[in-house]
């Protein structure tokens, strides 16, 4: 990309994205300028981190500027920002380059990409593609998240050597793009959602989200969640080379013969993609029906990409997820840590519970908030929880209501929370931090939270 060296480049607002976008061009060489609609008192922080750059962009901060657009070479948005900017029409009606984060660094991604698209489970299947991926010794880029943008793949120091590029794609982002053709697009689930202000109905939003399908060609390859989209048309009639993958038996279902594909049967994973393949699941890392069937998705992904079955088989067994998202961080003396420190809400609390066989010891607790009620928690608590552990704010309240649920004991700081929940355990347990509330008593933010209680029991 030396060629935009010296290129006057607009980046068109200023979250994680934005800077992402803000080293590329700045390694490269450009004359920055930013814009963000949001007023200057609301960006404080963004501004501290612009005025670090060498040389500074220039800013536009509480409005977007014509001129700003118009003088431009290049105009880079990132993918939350609606495209139909009045001044990005105008933009384009005057000839000038006009990207999404996204399409930019597609247009500039030589490599094979690999989408997972659909409404959810897009991150980890991405990451046990990712996983695998590497231990068959593959060279992987794994992003399309706002932590981790695709824009960050072009500034790798060996992006030439990358095999694969992995990628999450929401309609949102694919509203973006106009020509997107990865080698791989898989499909876990299709749920009608709609973005105010970005698409005029449920039916845009799936027109937009099954895109990627329709442009496959036979040469590429479609993995679908045979259990909720084997009705689907679209991807029923695909041109692309499809393969199915089921929680079920495809024996069962009679469709053995039908299709190709990953299924469960006979206690084990059989995937007749390529060749036949078994694989075991009795020392699966991560929890949960919908990591099983993610799990189901990166596998028939992996077996269509000719990866061995013993990289698939380590990947099965060693994965651990998603950082804070049910994170299997290790197993200490016969016991299990577990870091779910993403589940601030008491529904996504039991969401978790529902996903151990057996009882935890669950650490939960954190900022209170005025009028929030705990009642209807207190069987999930009876039937999920051998030994509850309550730390921060919310503590007294959630012991007032949950406390009589089962052994319960409140302490004084998160460290004490830990080292009492390992003190109360033995072989075989299995300790769980998931929140269930706010993590800002204390804490940053949940990240912060999840990575200082797995800095505390490697410190154990």
């Amino acid at each position: 990309m030396e060629h935009l060296k010296g290129k006057k480049v607009l980046i068109v607002g200023l979250g994680k994205t934005g800077f992402a976008l803000l080293n590329l061009f700045n390694q490269i060489g450009c004359e920055i300028k930013v814009t963000d609609i949001k007023p200057i008192f609301d960006l404080n922080k963004q501004v501290k981190r612009l005025k670090k750059f060498n040389p500074a962009p220039a800013m536009t901060l509480g409005e977007h500027r014509e001129e700003d657009f118009t003088s431009a070479d290049i105009i880079v948005y990132s993918s939350s920002v609606d495209p139909n900017l009045p001044q990005l029409n105008v933009a384009r009606e005057q000839g000038r380059a006009v990207y999404s984060d996204f399409a930019f660094a597609y247009a500039n991604c030589k490599k094979p990409v690999v989408a997972i698209c659909g409404s959810y489970g897009r991150t980890t299947i991405a990451n046990m593609i990712g996983f695998t991926l590497r231990v068959d010794k593959k060279n992987v880029f794994v992003g399309g998240t706002s932590d981790e943008p695709f824009i960050n793949y072009l500034m790798l120091p060996n992006k030439d050597e990358i095999d694969y590029v992995v990628v999450e794609v929401s309609p949102l982002q694919l509203q973006t793009v106009t020509h997107f053709k990865p080698i791989m697009a898989i499909y876990p689930n299709l749920e009608e959602k709609v973005t105010s202000g970005r698409f005029k109905g449920p039916g845009e939003f799936l027109d937009t989200a099954l895109k990627v399908a329709k442009d496959l060609g036979p040469e590429d390859y479609l993995i679908v969640n045979f259990d909720k989209l084997a009705g689907n048309s679209i991807l029923r009639n695909c041109q692309a080379q499809t393969f199915w993958y089921s929680r079920k038996s495809f024996v069962s279902m009679g469709v053995i013969n039908e299709i190709q594909g990953t299924h469960f049967h006979d206690k084990r994973i059989h995937s007749n993609i390529n060749f036949h393949s078994e694989f075991k699941v009795t020392e699966m890392r991560i929890v949960g029906q919908n990591n099983r069937e993610n799990m189901l998705s990166a596998i028939t992904a992996c077996k269509a990409l000719k990866c061995s079955d013993s990289s698939i088989q380590f990947a099965i067994e060693n994965f651990p997820g998603i950082p804070h998202r049910i994170e299997f961080v290790i197993e200490k003396n016969g016991v299990k840590f577990y870091n779910d420190s993403k589940s601030e809400t008491m529904d996504e609390l039991k969401t978790t519970l529902d996903a151990f066989k057996d009882p935890v010891i669950l650490i939960a607790g954190g900022k209170e908030i005025e009028g929030l009620s705990f009642d209807k928690y207190f069987g999930i608590m009876a039937e999920k929880v051998r030994c509850l552990v309550l730390v921060g704010e919310v503590k007294e309240s959630m012991n007032r209501v949950l406390g009589e649920a089962t052994q319960t004991f409140l302490v004084g700081s998160f460290d004490e929370s830990v080292l009492l929940a390992y003190q109360k355990s033995r072989t075989g347990d299995t300790i769980l931090l998931c929140p269930g509330n706010d993590s800002t008593d204390v804490f940053r933010d949940y990240e912060e939270k999840g990575n200082y209680y797995k800095k505390l029991i490697f410190q154990l």
